[in-house]
Formats: structure tokens, sequence, C-alpha cells
């Protein structure tokens, strides 16, 4: 088991950050998502052992959360929102030290620092002080420090913050060959629902400090029958006009082909093919539009409320 939680609260002073979270993760690769302020950050330094429960009790591979907070940092590599960088170190110096904070003795993990640098394509950049690295050089160069001492999961707090697009793709999909290719566990705490699409196999969706629901992603997100999702090759104009015409609401056309419509009651795929054909068009895909994470968290939000 990855992670199983009983009744965790966690207080600071009089607010409440964590409100009676019970929870079973599988390894694998889970999303923590929320908005800021959800308890996202709080929940990940309970796990790190940096912060004990006020009440409830649990576990994060085998290792009991009251007990050594040592013993659970050991097992686990822990990527930081802010960048919590140390001036003047350079690069490998910056990795070895996080070995040796992890308990590795010090020249383990000055040889580790350097294979995880090279890993990440960092290689060339090892000796420049931190200071130079850009911000996605910095990103990698945090993931390097959480994976120094070769932990079976990690914990990942918002790790495509501040990164552009290009780089946030990159990142992403390091991350999924993290967990493909070598097995780790991951928890990605973010309040990017694309960033757990594109990475997790399930997710916990944490609201006010209160998990409002948790499992695999393909089992919570509602299969739906009224919307799809349509390419269309040729010229789409008339086309969509009578689709809007027999009562197809169009919900999006990105101007290239792909759209997204929400169809009346009754309505068969058939129909897509007989207008298309009609209209000189062709359908190269046609596919269901179920529902997806940030519709999720806004239903389940709203039945929370209810």
């Amino acid at each position: 088991m990855f992670v199983e939680l009983h009744h965790v609260t966690h207080r600071y002073g009089t607010t409440t950050a964590l409100r009676d979270i019970t929870l079973r993760l599988d390894p694998g690769r889970v999303g923590l998502v929320g908005p800021n302020g959800a308890g996202k950050s709080t929940l990940l330094k309970v796990l790190l052992g940096l912060a004990r429960p006020s009440s409830g009790s649990g576990t994060v591979l085998g290792h009991d959360l009251h007990g050594n907070g040592l013993s659970l940092r050991r097992v686990l590599g822990y990527m930081p929102e802010a960048d919590s960088l140390v001036p003047e170190l350079t690069g490998v110096e910056y990795v070895a030290l996080a070995g040796e904070l992890y308990g590795m003795p010090r020249k383990q993990a000055l040889r580790r620092a350097h294979e995880v640098l090279t890993s990440l394509e960092l290689g060339e950049a090892r000796y420049r002080k931190l200071e130079e690295y850009s911000t996605g050089m910095k990103q990698r160069l945090k993931l390097a420090q959480a994976l120094v001492h070769d932990p079976p999961a990690l914990l990942l707090d918002e790790p495509t913050s501040g990164l552009d697009p290009a780089g946030r793709q990159a990142m992403l999909e390091l991350l999924e060959r993290l967990g493909t290719d070598h097995g780790k566990s991951i928890l990605l705490s973010t309040h990017l629902f694309g960033d757990v699409a594109a990475v997790c196999q399930a997710v916990v969706i944490l609201h006010q400090g209160r998990v409002l629901c948790h499992g695999p992603v393909s089992t919570l997100c509602q299969r739906r029958h009224d919307r799809y999702r349509l390419h269309i090759q040729g010229d789409r104009h008339a086309f969509l006009e009578d689709l809007r015409l027999e009562g197809v609401q169009v919900l999006h056309d990105n101007g290239r082909g792909e759209v997204r419509v929400a169809v009346p009651p009754g309505w068969t795929t058939r129909a897509f093919f007989v207008l298309a054909d009609q209209h000189g068009v062709v359908l190269r895909g046609l596919l269901a539009d179920d529902e997806t994470l940030e519709e999720l968290f806004h239903r389940m939000v709203a039945e929370s409320r209810s």
C-alpha cells in the first residue's frame, strides 16, 4: 500500500487544514488536485513526517506517520513548489547535499548526484551556480534532488509551476516515464487538471481540507452519451450550421476541424455521417466526449454543498 490514512486531521492553531481524511492509495501515479488553500501542501507535509497529524493515524509505504520522520523521508522523494535553492552552490553540490540530508554517505551522495543530473539532461550544467539556472532547469534540479537517494515513491508539489508550454510538456513526459519505465509511485499535487490527466492513473480531489472523492480517473469521470468530439475534414461551416438547426449545440470549435458538440435527446451518431455526406465533408474522428477532471471536480464540489 502506497498511502493509508485513517481519520487524519491537522490544525494550525485554530485553523483546520485537513479534516478527518480517510484514504487508501495503491502504488502508481496519483493526482492530488484542488484549488489553492485546499490542504494539498499540508497533506504532503504530513506524509513526509514534517507535520504530525493533530489526530488520526496512517502509514506511507508501511511506515507509521507517528514514527521517525527520517524513516519516511528515506523512502520518499520530495519536490517542493518553492525553489528552496542554496545560493552559491553548484547543481551537483546541491543534489549531493540533498542526498546527505536523506541519509546517504557523502561519497555515495556525490556519485548519485552526477548520475541523476546526467539522466535529467543537466549534466553539462552540473558545475554552474544555481543562480544561473533557468526556471526549467531549476524544476529539473528540484526533481533531481528528490531522486538522488532512489526512493520508491515521489511527492511532487506543483512540478510544472512557472514552466512555459514546452517545458511543462517535457516535465509531464518525464514524470510519466518515471512511473512507467522506472516503477516510481508518484503523488502529484497540483491545481492544474491537465497535469493529472497527462500523467496519473488515479486522482484524489481535495477541497477545504476534505477528500471529496478518490479512485481511478476512468471510474470517477462519468460516461456521457450526449456529447461528442468530431474531427472534420473539409469546409465545416455549412455542416455545423445544419447541426445547429437540428438542435445540436456546438460547444467548442478550434478552427482546425476539431469540434465538441452536445446533442439533443434521441440523436444517433448515424445522423452526423448523413449530414456530413450532404455537405461533402469527411468525419475523420467521432468520439464520446466524457466528463473531464475539471468537470468532475465542480460536480463533486456542488454535491458536497447540497
